[in-house]
């Protein structure tokens, strides 16, 4: 008579347990990575209100708000997201994030930067508005939009 199988061997339950494990090493840093992008995303987003008007207020007055101007605005003083918070310079434009404290965000992108810069000659400026971008995090957390160059390799 034959015997039927019952079960799973030792060795074949110890293989699902090793592919399992190699699996987890793989994803879970890659899950990280992507939650810290998210992040980090709405500084872009809570930040795009404050450009608009940062934007239309220069093009009609010829000169960036100032810390007054701001407020009458709708955006003086520090304005907070989840994730970070964001204050405008007086009367320069120059918008900066500043992302939350380890626990809050991800460790890689934790205190991290990100500065948005718009044309800082009203006088010749002439076609679109926009706003450069610069941030201290690593460029594998921010959009291409704000990315630093690489540098040239040999």
């Amino acid at each position: 008579m034959k015997k039927v199988q019952q079960g799973f061997t030792l060795i074949e339950l110890m293989i699902v347990v090793a592919i399992i494990g190699i699996l987890a090493a793989i994803a879970i840093p890659a899950y990280q990575d992507y939650t810290q992008r998210a992040q980090i995303g709405e500084a872009f987003s809570m930040v795009s209100g404050a450009k608009t008007a940062i934007a239309e207020f220069a093009q009609t007055n010829g000169a960036y708000p100032s810390t007054a101007e701001l407020t009458d605005l709708g955006i003086g003083g520090t304005v907070a997201g989840r994730y970070g918070s964001f204050d405008v310079g007086d009367g320069d434009g120059i918008i900066t994030v500043t992302m939350g404290a380890a626990g809050v965000v991800g460790a890689d992108i934790a205190t991290q930067t990100v500065t948005f810069t718009p044309p800082q000659d009203l006088t010749v400026f002439t076609g679109t508005f926009d706003f450069a971008c610069v941030s201290s995090a690593a460029n594998k957390f921010l959009p291409k939009s704000c990315q630093t160059a690489a540098p040239a390799g040999p």
